[in-house]
């Protein structure tokens, strides 16, 4: 498994800007695991019945990024973290 390229990230996230392009190649992450990440997205339910566990790791930083995307796309103000302690 190889780590995601430009081309890969295009190909699959054609509404991201380079910003988020960098954000998910920086998380290391590889084609699969953003295949994963957009598959949580889609639909979660049928990734819960088949008693997988919650995304994790990389794939969880990609569904961040990812529905942060969705949100600004639909016009919503991306969430921010909480500060630390809450």
């Amino acid at each position: 498994m190889t780590r995601l390229s430009r081309d890969d990230v295009v190909k699959a996230v054609d509404r991201a800007d380079d910003v988020t392009i960098a954000q998910i190649i920086g998380t290391g992450a590889t084609a699969e695991e953003l295949a994963e990440a957009q598959a949580w997205l889609a639909n979660d339910e049928p990734m819960i019945n088949d008693l997988r566990p919650l995304a994790q790791g990389r794939v969880r930083e990609l569904v961040d990024i990812l529905s942060e995307l969705e949100e600004e796309e639909d016009g919503v103000e991306p969430r921010s973290a909480p500060a630390a302690g809450n």
